[in-house]
């Protein structure tokens, strides 16, 4: 189980107020008090996938299928410098996931430690 605080919600509202999915989706981790795997889960079901995984296995799996966009050197650096905004634009721009699902993907790699999250990348490099 993945538990973000307040505080980082909130730090996530600063960075990405100008995207309604965002917002929303911010909202529904917060009513989870802060479950990124209950929150994904419940977005998810609302935008009508139907994870077949158990909680904490999914997501992973989600953020996973995300990795090499995530990990890309520019997109990383953005991470490291806790700046969002490019990173959510670019994955909502992409068909690598439900844009709800975007900002509870990035908490959870930020969450992970964005230098573990892409290590197993680097070391394929």
């Amino acid at each position: 189980m993945t538990i973000v605080t307040s505080e980082e919600i909130a730090q996530f509202r600063s960075k990405l107020s100008n995207y309604p999915e965002a917002m929303k989706a911010l909202d529904v981790i917060e009513d989870c008090e802060g479950d990124l795997e209950d929150a994904a889960i419940s977005l998810a079901i609302n935008a009508g996938q139907q994870p077949q995984r158990e909680n904490s296995e999914w997501l992973d799996a989600l953020a996973r299928k995300c990795r090499a966009v995530i990990c890309q050197k520019e997109l990383r650096q953005d991470l490291l410098q806790n700046s969002y905004s490019s990173v959510f634009r670019y994955l909502i721009e992409t068909p690598l996931l439900p844009k709800i699902l975007v900002a509870p993907v990035l908490m959870y790699v930020v969450s992970q430690g964005v230098n573990s999250f892409c290590e197993p990348l680097d070391s394929k490099l």
